[in-house]
């Protein structure tokens, strides 16, 4: 309780300057503004007893969710299970993914501070947590540990560069992760980051997001991408950031050949307009994805926006730029590109998914290359030499295909966490 008083009292302080983000946010995303009382754990909802809870806090948390909430659905039908997110997009996502069904629920998880986290607790009474990833809240998980609701950190990955924050506060982040009762990490670095931290039971569990597969509608909707495309060559520049659309549109103009398409999917929604202003201050001929009909032959760029469809842009797509990784973001996930055989080029930041990455690039499924014009030189490269990348691409496919079970393996300690009620499960593997 000690450890947590510093903590606590910031977040009290800086509550009213969360509300203003919350209000500065919604002028590009109105929906910010929406279930605003979810966020202090107030619901106008209830879920039928008993029920699991997975937070999931955006889109990418959420996409890696899924598996592990079919698998949560299919195992014990008569539960439900409660997704908590923090961004409208990650709710957005969990509704595009499980549209209406009665079995999942979608809210945001309230405020890091005690009696909020007993609100949502009080509400929902979880048989057991899944937190995906990275979310570690300790009031929260000391809020669990109380009222002795099991918690599994799962699919759980911890750059150095994160590490070493958290090992900036040891007292708080030992408590934060004994409240655990258990760690599924993706990797063996994972693993030994988050047990030299104070995890208590830490298995390798591999990655889910090996295991989503790609829906047959997102495939379909690729095929009518290409169509809409006609027979030219496109490269796809996928969820990209802030400062990077304009060195991908430099290196586009100055690169690539006059009949190539730019696919250009930034990875926040509120940025599309700013990205179209990008395209059109550099003379670009531009379509959205939201327009109607083919992609006239003058079209230079092709804007992605829309939500949910990465797998379908990746299915349309001759090469593709990953986004994130040309700037210091650490990267977006590789896995959808290799899962349906586009080859992908990487640029040189990809410390959130280090060793997928080398992984990848170690397989033949990926290449790496220093800079935006390197990155889009490579791609043109591709596109000159078909017989190359199909072996990159059939290298993706096999790559993906590699790496999956992790979902299986996560819901055998899920099985633990319900089988050995409120109890800690014993120590794991480190």
């Amino acid at each position: 309780m000690l450890a947590r008083l510093p903590y606590t009292l910031l977040w009290i302080l800086a509550l009213p300057l969360v509300l203003l983000r919350l209000l500065w946010r919604a002028r590009r995303q109105p929906e910010y503004l929406r279930h605003v009382g979810e966020r202090f754990g107030r619901y106008r909802i209830a879920a039928p007893a008993p029920v699991f809870w997975v937070h999931a806090v955006s889109v990418g948390e959420t996409r890696a969710a899924e598996p592990l909430v079919r698998a949560l659905l299919a195992r014990w039908p008569d539960r439900s299970v409660v997704l908590t997110h923090m961004t409208p997009t990650g709710r957005a996502t969990s509704k595009t993914l499980f549209g209406d069904d009665p079995r999942v629920l979608r809210v945001y998880l309230p405020y890091d501070l005690g009696f909020l986290s007993a609100r949502f607790l009080r509400r929902f009474r979880p048989q057991v947590g899944l937190i995906m990833e990275t979310e570690l809240w300790p009031n929260l998980l000391a809020a669990c540990r109380k009222r002795r609701v099991p918690v599994l950190l799962a699919n759980a990955r911890l750059s150095e560069r994160s590490a070493a924050r958290y090992a900036r506060w040891p007292a708080l982040t030992g408590l934060t992760l004994v409240a655990l009762n258990a760690i599924a990490a993706q990797t063996d670095d994972d693993a030994r980051r988050l047990a030299a931290l104070g995890g208590g039971r830490v298995d390798v569990t591999g990655n889910i997001k090996f295991d989503i597969a790609p829906p047959e509608s997102l495939l379909q909707l690729g095929d009518a991408f290409r169509a809409r495309f006609g027979t030219r060559p496109v490269i796809l520049a996928a969820s990209t950031r802030e400062g990077e659309e304009a060195s991908i549109l430099d290196a586009f103009a100055a690169c690539a050949p006059d009949d190539a398409l730019l696919a250009l999917v930034p990875r926040h929604p509120q940025r599309f307009d700013e990205v179209a202003g990008l395209v059109r201050a550099r003379g670009l001929s531009l379509q959205r994805r939201s327009d109607d009909g083919p992609v006239a032959p003058n079209t230079r760029v092709w804007l992605g926006d829309s939500m949910g469809e990465m797998f379908a842009y990746y299915a349309a797509a001759d090469v593709a730029l990953l986004g994130g990784s040309w700037l210091a973001f650490g990267g977006q996930n590789l896995i959808e590109a290799c899962a349906v055989g586009t080859p992908v080029v990487l640029g040189p930041h990809t410390f959130n998914f280090a060793l997928v990455a080398d992984q990848a690039v170690e397989a033949g499924a990926a290449l790496r290359a220093d800079d935006p014009r390197a990155g889009m030189a490579a791609a043109v490269a591709l596109l000159r030499d078909p017989s190359r990348r199909q072996a990159i691409g059939a290298a993706g496919r096999g790559f993906a295909a590699a790496h999956r079970g992790a979902t299986e393996r996560t819901m055998a300690i899920v099985e633990e966490l319900v089988g050995c009620g409120k109890a800690p499960l014993p120590p794991g593997r480190r």
